[in-house]
């Protein structure tokens, strides 16, 4: 993990080393770059599900954190370019970000000394700014965020997806020969349940090992009785994992505190460590560190 360029790897099985039949000299050197930059990366992990409005972003944004602060060096990619909310959750929104130390390099921005993170939101004149872009520009952004960002050495590269299983998702594992996995994220409803089980599908034709589901939003607990209320239905996720044969990694509650830290731009399980949600997270990345390092 630590050679910094192609020249300095003994791994000659490495798909970078030689050129594939047909590839011209320019998407080759490309490739190696990108490569070069992504052997520093030990995990690569999507954050992904079929439906919107399930909370992908806030479980990428609180796993990497919580991946942080058990001393893992943590990568955070905002693949969501029609609607980047990272820079938001995170009040990086006047970030700017800076050229890198190589030529056609930039730096990722710095979050508190623990996240590195990129996204377009940077790179956008304002929070109301829309981009009008079809597949082969977002598939550019994609892999200009793969071969330009100075990532370094880092332990985890969580990627945060849009909804569905479209443009984004596809590109990243056409990119990335070695992804490790994909958490998939759903509220217990049946109606959500439905379009989360076409994402198990789509990183099954990809061969994309699913190191799990998450079930977020999964019940809200009275602060005063303790009594807890399934606002969204209760054990989707139990039941989809019997259908699908995929393991769940966790249930995180309704807690208010998620939407008014997100909205602030602050970070939910640095501001309220003790609470169930935060441990909730902490037991999540547990047993996604234990099942990548079998």
């Amino acid at each position: 993990m630590s050679q910094q360029d192609c020249s300095g790897c003994t791994d000659n099985s490495c798909s970078a080393k030689q050129k594939k039949t047909g590839e011209s000299e320019e998407h080759f050197h490309e490739r190696q770059a990108r490569q070069e930059r992504m052997c520093r990366i030990k995990r690569k992990v999507m954050v992904l599900s079929g439906k919107g409005g399930v909370g992908k972003s806030t479980v990428a944004v609180n796993m990497a954190i919580s991946l942080a602060v058990r001393g893992a060096r943590v990568g955070l990619i905002d693949a969501d370019i029609h609607g980047p909310s990272i820079p938001k959750m995170l009040d990086l929104e006047k970030a700017q970000v800076r050229g890198g130390y190589k030529r056609n390099s930039i730096l990722p921005i710095d979050y508190s000394k623990t996240l590195k993170i990129m996204s377009i939101g940077f790179f956008l004149e304002s929070g109301d700014s829309a981009l009008i872009w079809r597949g082969p520009r977002k598939y550019g952004l994609i892999k200009q965020f793969l071969e330009e960002v100075e990532w370094g050495e880092l332990d985890y590269l969580i990627f945060d997806l849009p909804p569905g299983t479209g443009d984004e998702p596809l590109s990243i594992c056409q990119l990335i020969d070695d992804m490790d996995g994909a958490v998939i994220v759903t509220t217990p409803q049946d109606v959500a349940i439905s379009d989360v089980r076409k994402s198990i599908t789509f990183c099954r034709h990809l061969d994309l090992p699913v190191l799990g589901i998450i079930e977020n939003m999964s019940g809200f607990v009275c602060p005063n009785c303790g009594e807890v209320t399934y606002i969204f239905g209760k054990d989707g996720a139990e039941k989809m994992s019997k259908d699908m044969q995929v393991p769940v990694l966790g249930k995180i509650p309704i807690d208010p505190g998620i939407v008014s830290n997100g909205d602030s731009g602050k970070t939910f399980v640095i501001e309220n460590k003790s609470c169930k949600v935060s441990e909730e997270f902490s037991k999540i990345v547990s047993k996604i560190s234990e099942v990548l390092e079998k």
